[in-house]
């Protein structure tokens, strides 16, 4: 038998703010992550409810893998119904909440209702001995490094916090949900930024959840070759990927790889190179290393990707953590931001309000594009950022997102999908990633299937992302982090070792595909149709690139994502982009 531990649920209705534990379902066992959010939210969520409602359902839920000795396997869900898009989201984020509540038995928790006094704050403690509301009103309105900050005061050193800022207090649609890394100080620069998920949190009236493991030790195996294999992987992995720029430097470094594929948006996407590649290029950070100190470091524990920079300032003093590619593009070139050093303040006020640096960064690019702010002016979109919190109108316009900003200037050229800023990997160059954005329930997202390939042939970037896509849902059930690279069959040996069962391709395969399945399935009920699948004209006219680049696949062609191809073609060996 397994070790008991991983086998309960912990269900909160903020409505009477009551907080039971029941056991996890067995025919659910192989869930987690995402699956098992898309799973809860396709059986107890209406979705048709208002987002920011009492009937909208909050999950958190590890990966089947979290808590276990499996390299960097510790990846966290958020899920809910979206107020941005209106659709079902997850938001895959690291640190190290996720470990922490596998490490006590707790597959996810699922927070209903609301209270009646919207103005209420409240804590969820969760602990060895059960979980637990306190009143957290001191809290309302902090900023999450001054929250966790004073947390560490309160908890013990073991705990680790998800928690969210002012705009998810707020409700704002870009607002994000941060966990505390895996360093000493336990700086919230982990982030579940996309769909606006904050702002569900928000409307339970959670400003934080603490998960204090207790020196728990990672759950056992049935079979003790769970731990040979976990060490050939690493080893594996180490001498294969882990190499230069990505991701040993993190993301951040493929930037110049992005600006010569023409996927570098600069100002508001109507250009795929920035002139300003080089001093926004992640090297120049991990130059800043040697004199300011900073690093490259794992954000959870038991990760060996290790592709987290801390980035400080110009006296050596920490400002920021994980950097990345996404924030460089979205918050610098698309804002004709020059500097490196500039969008590292971004992310910051980005991280302490609780916003999304993609959503936050398209949407300053539209207020840019459409002559309410210069494109470069950088102590402008810091200044309109602190705004956010202080919930002025132009504040709040940001916080919503792209689109809303895109109506508000009633502007012509709002680079979304299902409501949902796209991110930095271009359609228009990358077209599997295009049919991705157009086909995925999240909505315009890279990690939902990401394949950086330019020039396939149409039927084959179709064909590409519905393997990336179900590729990247089981990766994200799992707990492993995408940058680990898994493929299916490395992820089955590690399902089938840990519960002493033989988990087939075929098995695996289709617990992604049913993953997908009822993401759709959810969207349909909320009424998605086929123009939901439609990129939006600025991509279909404004050209890039000396090729003249437009997104020009036929939208009947991107609707064959939803037949399911052979698993036995040989496409189906790709690992995630």
């Amino acid at each position: 038998m397994t070790d008991s531990i991983g086998d309960q649920l912990i269900r909160v209705d903020m409505s009477d703010q009551t907080v039971s534990v029941e056991p996890y379902p067995d025919a659910w066992k192989f869930l987690g992550g995402r699956a098992l959010s898309a799973r809860i939210l396709l059986d107890e969520c209406d979705p048709e409810c208002d987002p920011l409602g009492p009937d909208n359902v909050l999950v958190l839920a590890p990966g089947v893998l979290a808590g276990t000795a499996a390299p960097t396997s510790g990846r966290l869900s958020v899920g809910g119904k979206s107020p941005l898009t209106q659709g079902i989201k997850e938001a895959n984020v690291g640190g190290n909440p996720g470990q922490d509540l596998m490490k006590l038995g707790y597959r996810g928790i699922i927070v209903k209702g609301q209270p009646a006094d919207a103005e209420s704050r409240y804590a969820l403690e969760v602990t060895a001995s059960g979980a637990r509301l306190v009143p957290a009103d001191e809290h309302k309105g902090k900023w999450n490094y001054a929250l966790i900050e004073d947390l560490a005061q309160r908890y013990t050193e073991t705990a680790s916090f998800i928690s969210i800022g002012p705009a998810g207090e707020m409700r704002l649609k870009g607002a994000s949900v941060a966990c505390t890394d895996a360093e000493q100080d336990r700086h919230p620069a982990r982030h579940a930024g996309r769909g606006g998920l904050g702002a569900v949190m928000g409307s339970k009236g959670l400003k934080y959840i603490s998960v204090d493991p207790e020196k728990r030790q990672a759950r056992k195996p049935e079979k003790k070759g769970f731990y040979a294999f976990g060490k050939k992987f690493t080893k594996t992995y180490i001498a294969g990927p882990a190499q230069e720029p990505f991701p040993k430097w993190g993301t951040s470094a493929i930037v110049a790889e992005a600006n010569q594929l023409y996927t570098f948006p600069h100002r508001n996407r109507v250009e795929g190179r920035s002139p300003d590649v080089h001093t926004l290029d992640g090297m120049r950070i991990v130059e800043s290393f040697e004199k300011r100190g900073g690093g490259m470091h794992a954000c959870m524990t038991g990760c060996i990707v290790r592709c987290s920079n801390i980035v400080n300032d110009a006296e050596g003093h920490y400002k920021t953590s994980a950097l990345e590619f996404e924030t460089l593009t979205l918050l610098g070139s698309n804002c004709a931001i020059a500097s490196w050093e500039d969008v590292a303040d971004l992310d910051r006020l980005c991280d302490e309000i609780g916003v999304d640096t993609i959503e936050t960064g398209a949407a300053l690019a539209v207020y840019m594009d459409s002559g309410g702010l210069e494109f470069g002016d950088a102590e402008g979109a810091k200044r309109i950022l602190r705004e956010i919190a202080e919930g002025t109108e132009l504040g709040r316009a940001i916080g919503d997102g792209a689109l809303a900003m895109g109506r508000k200037r009633k502007h012509h050229r709002i680079p979304t999908l299902k409501g949902q800023a796209i991110p930095a990997w271009d359609p228009r160059p990358l077209k599997a990633a295009g049919v991705t954005y157009c086909t995925s329930a999240m909505g315009a997202d890279h990690t939902a299937g990401l394949i950086v390939e330019p020039g396939q042939p149409y039927e084959e970037a179709v064909r590409a992302s519905q393997d990336s896509q179900i590729v990247n849902a089981v990766i994200d059930s799992s707990g492993f982090c995408q940058f680990l690279m898994p493929n299916l069959d490395e992820i089955r040996e590690f399902y089938g070792l840990f519960y002493g069962v033989e988990v087939t391709r075929e098995q695996i395969a289709d617990l992604g595909w049913q993953c997908l399945e009822d993401e759709w399935e959810f969207n349909r009920r909320a009424g998605f149709g086929p123009d939901d699948d439609l990129m939006p004209n600025c991509m279909k006219q404004d050209p890039i690139g000396p090729a003249k680049l437009v997104w020009d696949l036929d939208p009947e062609l991107v609707s064959q994502i939803y037949k399911r191809c052979d698993p036995h073609d040989e496409l189906f060996e790709l690992r995630p982009s």
